[in-house]
């Protein structure tokens, strides 16, 4: 593994799944109640898409520093 792409790509997925999750709280608490269940499209909402993005970047530098 070539660890100047492998840790680059840890902090990329780590940053980017905490950052998506909170991002999912706050699109949850703005958009409903306490009471009410979200709905599956709060994934596809365009506020999550750089979350995705640096989930994306991670996988792939992962998949790079391990085929390397």
């Amino acid at each position: 593994m070539e660890w100047f792409l492998g840790f680059p790509a840890i902090a990329l997925l780590i940053v980017g799944l905490v950052g998506q999750a909170f991002e999912m709280r706050k699109i949850r608490f703005t958009t409903y109640n306490d009471e009410e269940l979200a709905s599956p499209n709060v994934f596809m909402n365009k506020k999550n898409f750089k979350w995705y993005a640096l989930i994306g970047l991670g996988l792939v530098l992962w998949f790079l520093a391990e085929r390397m």
